[in-house]
């Protein structure tokens, strides 16, 4: 079993969906992920919170077995995002975005982190994605989400970076904007040339798929009757993916990154079904198995 170093946001939330609205919720791609690969292999977050940010949300991040020892406290606050879903819930809408302490965020690696196995590179600046791969002495795996923001206003930094990866986790939609086509297929075999190994592409409540070395594999979403708050299932999803691998000790190849890609779904569909991480934290080592095997069953013919 390898160990995950990951850098993301910790932050707060203020979403209102078709279900209800949420003021101040547990954000953030770090906390996401981390709590949903903390299910499968050690974890280690790297971030930074301001003095608002609730120490006892730490201490939960702790009891889970996560290494909190690379959030950084700073005066001011915490990252604040406040959007909202309508009836498309696969599009959010921002309202407003509120840096605050995440402004100056400068991660920096304790040494216990530096020789995990693992890294997953959350949605934060490229320049700073490649001042972590600095730092990092040889994982086996490093994976890295990305967004339109930093596609269009830092895409000289992102190709940078994307030679230096092996999986690139992203939307349809970014996809489509980084490879520069309205053909997503079109747009893929463009991102493969920029030098990921694997890219990971989710498509919301229609699945997600992976393209390693010309090879495809698709995985619808699990139906689900329940649909809060899609905010985080993204980070949730990468949480699933990378943490399978580092369960498994796996390098990059086809067949482990469609079991992968599998957990990724399972663990995603939780996180969808109430705001923040409320419905994540509840998950247990059988929930993850009993939606598992619900999906085989969709996926596999008889």
């Amino acid at each position: 079993m390898g160990a995950i170093v990951t850098v993301g946001s910790l932050a707060f939330d203020s979403i209102q969906t078709p279900a209800g609205k949420v003021d101040q919720a547990l954000g953030g791609s770090a906390n996401y992920f981390s709590i949903s690969a903390s299910n499968f292999a050690p974890t280690k977050v790297v971030g930074v919170v301001g003095q608002d940010f609730p120490k006892d949300h730490i201490e939960y991040l702790k009891s889970r077995g996560i290494d909190t020892s690379g959030v950084q406290w700073a005066e001011g606050k915490t990252f604040h995002w406040q959007g909202e879903y309508k009836d498309d819930m696969n599009q959010a809408i921002t309202h407003n975005t509120e840096l605050n302490v995440f402004e100056h965020f400068d991660p920096k690696l304790p040494e216990s982190y530096l020789g995990a196995e693992y890294l997953f590179l959350g949605n934060i600046d490229p320049e700073l994605q490649i001042h972590v791969l600095e730092q990092i002495r040889s994982p086996k795996i490093i994976a890295l989400d990305s967004m339109n923001f930093w596609i269009t206003g830092a895409r000289e930094k992102l190709l940078q970076a994307l030679p230096k990866i092996d999986i690139l986790i992203i939307n349809d939609g970014e996809a489509r904007l980084l490879g520069d086509d309205k053909n997503l297929i079109a747009a893929i075999e463009k991102i493969a040339q920029m030098g990921p190994k694997a890219l990971v592409i989710k498509q919301g409540e229609y699945g997600s798929f992976i393209m390693m070395e010309g090879n495809f594999f698709a995985t619808p979403a699990l139906p689900l009757r329940k649909l809060v708050d899609p905010t985080g299932a993204g980070d949730t999803f990468a949480g699933g993916v990378i943490g399978y691998m580092a369960k498994n000790n796996a390098g990059l190849d086809f067949p482990t990154m469609k079991k992968a890609l599998l957990y990724g779904t399972v663990m995603s569909s939780y996180t969808v079904q109430d705001f923040s991480i409320n419905r994540l934290k509840e998950v247990t080592e059988n929930d993850i198995a009993t939606r598992y095997d619900e999906l085989m069953k969709m996926i596999t013919v008889e």
